[in-house]
This record gives C-alpha cells, structure tokens and sequence, in this order.
C-alpha cells in the first residue's frame, strides 16, 4: 500500500532534483517552509512532529534541504512531508504540503468494525504501525 496525502501524491516520488524545485516555487513567492515527519500517517493525524523550527525568512533553498536531509537520517521508518504557508494575509495558511520520504515498507491500514445496539455498524480506519507501536512505546 502507498500512502496519498498531500500534492503529488498520486504521482512517483519526487527527486531531490524535484523538491528542490517546490522549494524554490515556495521561497520565490514568500512562503515560509518547514519540515514534519510522523510513523503514524493515519489520514486523520494532521498533528505531525515538526522537525527542527520552522524556516521563517529563509532565502536559501539549500538550508532547506540540508534540514530534510537531516530530518531523513534521523526519521528513516518513518514519513517526512514539507509544507509550505503563507503569511501574507496575517495568519499562517497551509499553501502546499507534501510528502517527500516514506519507510521503505509502509506498513497500511486496517477496518476495526465494531457492532452496537441494534444492528448497528461502526468502522474505524487504524494504523498497523501504531498497533505495532503503540501509545508510550513510540517515543
């Protein structure tokens, strides 16, 4: 299973020769940029660990880099994105997100169904690696 959040996500990974390029897309129109990565990319976590702070007022699309290829060391089984926000209408809106690294195995989802009164139906979409990991044992 392949895991589609964010831009590109249907397309094949980028390069780095490709990211570069989204990189110098964002800084040329003034947003600020940041690096996040997660092992739990259930479609509903939008809350992913933020990697270092994030890269106000940089100019340099080679500063970026250097820190998602430190955020890719650090975080090899697991999914690192980049985003992208504006400022400039006074608040930081999410301008362009996307997935720039993925474990080498990715290990899906699973439909929990859970039945209630009456013949009622739930499903829950949960995450394999949080099963395997779970909730104190992660970090």
């Amino acid at each position: 299973m392949r895991l589609t959040q964010g831009c590109f996500s249907f397309l094949p990974d980028l390069t780095d020769e490709q990211i570069l390029k989204q990189i110098n897309y964002a800084i040329s129109k003034g947003w600020a940029m940041n690096v996040e990565w997660t092992d739990d990319p259930h479609p509903r976590n939008s809350y992913w660990e933020l990697w270092g702070l994030p890269l106000f007022d940089i100019k340099d699309p080679a500063a970026v880099m250097f820190e998602l290829n430190e955020a890719r060391k650090a975080c090899a089984n697991g999914y690192i994105r980049m985003n992208a926000f504006d400022a400039s209408y006074g608040t930081e809106s999410c301008v362009m997100s996307f997935i720039v690294s993925r474990p080498a195995s990715e290990p899906g989802f699973y439909l929990d169904r859970t039945e209630g009164a009456g013949r009622h139906i739930t499903y829950t979409i949960k995450s394999y690696s949080v099963q395997a990991n779970p909730e104190g044992n992660r970090y």
